[in-house]
């Protein structure tokens, strides 16, 4: 059935979220902080808008997130061209990725729902039919919990991940004056069209450190880094003996999320280019309205073997099986 449909999940805490089975996106999550509801992701106002932005506002993003150089891959000897979608590279999966799919509604309960969909081979380039399940959780103690599983008939890469971009001050400021914390030793440079130009350097080196609390805005144009991309947009490697990939702190220190992944890397994407992103309040987004955290492999990892992470191609009979948990806390 090829209908938008639109899920609500709620906990016994009073936290709310709401999904929607086009393309398995987060559209919603609001909890209670000091007697008001307060929304802690971006959003739009209708279905029309989220089909017209191309942030990729809470959306599951694959075959492969990211970016893929030159939209082209090779496997065991053969060449693919991929769908470019960002000049001559490939973006988040290309021109119809699974973000623009109808999913199936797999199974719903009131705090967990699954979404299923199959990418057909030579779908966006890549080979292999993919099965792939995307699913949320709410729990009572307030994490939101995603996993994906996919299977495929070829060896194919494979790279999901969540979109939401968070402000966790209720979308009332930017969010540079929110905390981060990035539990990595190592971030991977890129180039102004976001693809690795560089191997993976000391997060010291560029001022790129995030390992302890860090206003965003802390000398956010000054590091050489950061001026190529007008930000943090910046794939860092996990630093995997810490149990926490990340922390976000509200301006006003009253929201913390902590984010947990099975997954090698996290995407900081500061959302430097999110002007005139329709919003939920009849306006327009501007730059740094929101920050996102995307667990996923390195971009660019099918022509980067030896990056020190497991293999982001999944061969037939393999099981693909990945996790991100969004934990909130309020004080």
């Amino acid at each position: 059935m090829s209908v938008k449909q639109i899920i609500t999940l709620k906990n016994s805490q009073g936290m709310k979220i709401k999904l929607s089975n086009w393309g398995a996106t987060w559209l919603s999550c609001t909890m209670q902080v000091e007697g008001k509801n307060r929304e802690l992701i971006l959003g739009c106002q209708s279905f029309e808008q989220y089909e017209q932005q191309d942030a990729y506002l809470g959306a599951t993003v694959g075959r492969y997130a990211n970016r893929i150089a030159n939209a082209e891959i090779d496997i065991a000897g053969k060449h693919y061209q991929l769908i470019a979608n960002q000049g001559v590279n490939q973006l988040h999966g290309g021109k119809s990725g699974f973000d623009k799919k109808i999913w199936k509604i797999e199974s719903q309960s009131e705090q967990q729902v699954t979404f299923g969909l199959i990418s057909p081979d030579g779908d966006q380039g890549f080979p292999g039919e993919l099965k792939v399940t995307a699913s949320y959780t709410l729990t009572d103690d307030n994490q939101v919990i995603v996993e994906y599983n996919a299977s495929t008939t070829k060896c194919t890469p494979v790279n999901l991940t969540n979109h939401a971009y968070f402000n966790l001050d209720g979308e009332t400021n930017d969010i540079l004056a929110h905390s981060l914390k990035v539990n990595a030793n190592y971030y991977l440079p890129v180039d102004a069209n976001g693809i690795p130009c560089n191997d993976l350097l000391d997060v010291t080196q560029d001022d790129m450190d995030l390992r302890q609390l860090r206003v965003l805005s802390d000398n956010l144009l000054t590091s050489p880094a950061r001026k190529i991309t007008g930000g943090y947009d910046h794939a860092y490697l996990l630093d995997k003996s810490k149990p926490v990939a990340a922390q976000l702190v509200s301006s006003d220190k009253k929201v913390t999320m902590d984010v947990t992944t099975s997954y090698p890397a996290l995407q900081v994407y500061t959302g430097n280019f999110l002007a005139n992103t329709p919003n939920r309040h009849n306006g327009k987004y501007a730059n740094f309205a929101g920050v996102a955290l995307e667990a996923q492999f390195l971009p660019d990892s099918p022509h980067h073997l030896t990056w020190p992470q497991p293999s982001c191609f999944l061969e037939p009979g393999q099981t693909y099986h990945h996790q991100i948990t969004y934990q909130f806390f309020i004080s």
